[in-house]
């Protein structure tokens, strides 16, 4: 089949050469398909990437036991896949730029779905890391190559619509995929966890061949003048690779204290100061790190990688404390946070419709207040006695903040940029997202453990024989457990294990509590921050820029 570019109207090729000409031919070109049946397809392919990301984590013993390998090797499953897909995100428009886009996004989706079948069949733990590299390498194109698709086929009042589309796989896509993972894992065996890409792998190649097109402005840059980055990559892969490892790493080998852990900070350290040098003077760089001069730009990206750690971080949170104080499985645990996700299934269309009619600051600085509220109520109602419903009231309220973020941030991120950089926008925010999203999963679990060890000491230096209280409910406890048939040693020691146990648990909920003020505040940075980012023109073009 003929490669098909869009049809151009007769006012753009009668169009005047001068500045405007190209912003001219960006709002006229169409593509041939129908755009909502391309939006479905693409958000198929990035659900299916984003879903990888976290479907595999409740599988880790089952696969452990069934490769020979320990608990601790086998979180490198998980490691390696956020690794090479980090690595591959923000380089993903110089792919875009040297081969097309489409072909890029076909390449990607043929790597994710055969690595997909490898690592099911994987025959030990080395195996799995190396076909989880190449399958996170296929997945980091098609989360931003998905947003660009989207950027460039709908025209710009519904732009924020299909952004809303692409921001239920992104959001929705991690709610669901523990939940999915354990129930197959439980049901049948957690190589099925892999095998199910198959068949939706397959299905959207077909329908991406047969339905997208590369519009005119991104088949005229494909391959044109585009060298190899001998150093920036290099750079990259260092630096990105280093910074990943060592978030994973960092609260297992207790951060600062390793030797390992230090070596890393340092090397990523070195490598991503000097990639930025790097490329912001080449002349043939691999990332368009020149696209941070413009300020606006540099508020999205921040708005987003802040976006990637409290989305992350309250994701983990809630599923978390579930499991290890009140005694959920992880299936229930799962529950609770799909409430908040069919919550989103509602809001996203909504904030996209708003977006074509209220500016993108106010809504972003709505979403943030509203996040930020969320989680100050958090730290307020819970406890050890929280119930299943009051867990998912928790969650659906903090999801409410969230479902009018994303799609604005990603309008925001476009403001004032030319069409030709789609490719390189989407890489970089969705890269910005990524690392985010690595490090507030990092900065919980340290929060927590930190927290915790905190709070137990000053809780056990209230929790001595000298004080009247603690006194007083030993003795009572021992009492009751002694009338239930224990002798009266046995029943004082069980006694003093069980206010221990209790003790630790007010010890982690007071920790939790600390780290929901902590995304409170931040939130509440964003808003404010919120309002200096630039007026759009709701509806508007992307080259739109006031004030």
């Amino acid at each position: 089949m003929a490669e098909n570019y869009g049809v151009l109207s007769n006012s753009r090729r009668n169009a005047p050469s001068d500045g405007r000409a190209a912003s001219a031919s960006h709002e006229l070109w169409q593509p041939q398909s129908n755009i909502w049946l391309i939006g479905v397809v693409v958000a198929l392919a990035a659900f299916m990437e984003v879903l990888d990301t976290s479907i595999a984590n409740v599988a880790l013993p089952y696969m452990a036991g069934s490769l020979g390998a320990t608990n601790d090797e086998s979180t490198w499953v998980l490691t390696s896949y956020l690794v090479s897909n980090a690595i591959v995100l923000p380089i993903s428009g110089w792919f875009a730029n040297v081969i097309g886009r489409k072909r890029f996004f076909m390449m990607c989706l043929v790597i994710f779905t055969l690595s997909s079948l490898l690592c099911g069949i994987a025959p030990s733990l080395g195996a799995m890391i190396f076909f989880r590299v190449l399958q996170g390498a296929g997945g980091g194109g098609l989360q931003p190559m998905a947003q660009a698709i989207l950027a460039d086929t709908f025209p710009p009042r519904l732009r924020g619509v299909a952004f809303a589309l692409y921001g239920i796989t992104t959001i929705v896509a991690p709610t669901v995929g523990p939940t999915l993972g354990g129930w197959i894992t439980d049901n049948y065996t957690w190589r099925w966890i892999f095998f199910i890409n198959l068949p939706v792998g397959i299905l959207a190649l077909l329908l991406v061949y047969r339905l997208i097109e590369d519009p005119p402005w991104v088949k005229r840059a494909k391959g044109a003048g585009i060298k190899f980055d001998y150093v920036g990559v290099p750079l990259l892969v260092l630096g990105v690779g280093a910074l990943q490892v060592m978030l994973d790493k960092g609260q297992e080998d207790d951060w600062f204290g390793s030797h390992f852990i230090m070596i890393l900070a340092v090397l990523a350290a070195v490598s991503l100061v000097s990639l930025v040098l790097w490329e912001w003077f080449s002349k043939a760089p691999i990332i368009d790190v020149r696209l941070y001069k413009n300020l606006n730009f540099v508020g999205a990206n921040a708005m987003m990688f802040v976006l990637g750690i409290v989305l992350f971080s309250s994701l983990v949170m809630m599923p978390l404390y579930l499991q290890s104080l009140m005694g959920y499985t992880a299936e229930s645990a799962g529950l609770v946070l799909s409430g908040g996700g069919l919550l989103l299934l509602f809001l996203m269309p909504v904030a996209g419709t708003l977006s074509s009619k209220v500016q993108a600051r106010y809504i972003i600085a709505f979403g943030w207040l509203t996040l930020s509220l969320a989680m100050y109520y958090t730290t307020q109602n819970i406890d050890l006695q929280i119930s299943f419903w009051s867990a998912t009231k928790l969650r659906v309220l903090q999801v409410f903040g969230l479902g009018f973020l994303f799609v604005p941030i990603n309008l925001a991120s476009y403001v004032g940029m030319p069409a030709e950089k789609s490719n390189n926008i989407a890489g970089l925010v969705n890269f910005m997202r990524n690392i985010g999203s690595s490090i507030g999963t990092s900065m919980v679990t340290t929060l927590i453990a930190r927290r915790s060890q905190s709070h137990q000491v000053y809780l056990v230096a209230h929790s001595s024989l000298g004080k009247p209280a603690f006194s007083l409910a030993v003795r009572a406890l021992a009492a009751r457990l002694a009338g239930s048939g224990l002798d009266i040693t046995t029943a004082s020691r069980k006694a003093y294990g069980l206010i221990y146990g209790t003790l630790i648990g007010q010890a982690t909920t007071l920790a939790y509590i600390d780290t929901y003020w902590v995304l409170a505040v931040g939130a509440g940075v964003m808003f404010l921050l919120s309002f200096a980012l630039k007026r759009n023109e709701p509806g508007g073009g992307r080259e739109v820029a006031i004030g």
